[in-house]
């Protein structure tokens, strides 16, 4: 299911999870790839090449809980017809460390705004693209609803979107395995490693919590659009892809 029930509830607070990722934010791309043995940049990759080319007449891609901006070289590999990124995320250490990334050389002009994305006031139907790379944990169940509304509202009809999570493995015989090195490994890691950095713990949290992206693709299902549901290796990491139907 994609919500925690009891009185940890809050830890999907906008302003909790912002001082979360605001806290690790240093070294959560180290941790990121650490808890995946890599796999992150990976599912990236797939992520981006799972979005649909869109069947409009722009190229605005807004990267959503967008966090330092990893995904966007693997949009426009993907995409070279990309001709403007607009990044969102609601962690002020990210955008700072995003800002550092936006100083390099890209083909097209990126923007970041320091905000939470379901409280942006968007003009309807002004995204061609809409991707999202490992943001999805931190909402509940009616945050995802929110969401997929905002896809909806924000796509252009023949807009497309892809995105993607870390999930957990459930029917994959490697399971245990991976849920000892989740409870046993990463705690030492984060210990000797990245010096006690607690927050990492409500990472793995919001990632057991969430359990895979299932319930966001019927989420975007009500919402009329058009959904594909994808599992990467075993289901470690699970996401969406899809369009907006063109309007009759």
């Amino acid at each position: 299911m994609s919500h925690h029930d009891g009185p940890s509830e809050d830890i999907y607070d906008p302003s909790f999870v912002k001082d979360v990722f605001d806290r690790c934010s240093e070294t959560y791309i180290l941790f990121s790839s650490v808890m995946s043995f890599g796999f992150t940049e990976r599912w990236r990759r797939q992520c981006s090449e799972s979005l649909p080319s869109p069947k409009t007449d722009g190229r605005l891609c807004y990267d959503i809980m967008s966090g330092t901006g990893e995904v966007w070289p693997h949009i426009l590999k993907a995409h070279p017809d990309t001709r403007e990124i607009r990044a969102v995320d609601i962690s002020s250490g990210m955008h700072e460390r995003a800002l550092k990334r936006m100083r390099g050389d890209w083909d097209c002009p990126i923007s970041f705004e320091c905000a939470d994305v379901l409280g942006l006031d968007i003009e309807a139907e002004t995204a061609d693209m809409i991707v999202s790379t490992f943001g999805l944990k931190t909402f509940n169940a009616e945050q995802h609803k929110s969401l997929a509304r905002f896809v909806v509202h924000t796509l252009k009809p023949g807009g497309s979107f892809a995105l993607i999570e870390a999930s957990d493995p459930k029917g994959w015989v490697l399971r245990p395995l991976y849920t000892f090195y989740l409870h046993g490994v990463l705690p030492l890691v984060e210990r000797f490693i990245l010096r006690g950095a607690t927050d990492f713990r409500m990472i793995g949290q919001y990632t057991k919590n969430f359990g895979n992206a299932s319930d966001f693709a019927q989420a975007l299902r009500d919402e009329g659009l058009e959904v594909e549901y994808h599992r990467y290796f075993f289901g470690c990491a699970t996401g969406v892809s899809g369009k907006k139907p063109l309007k009759d």
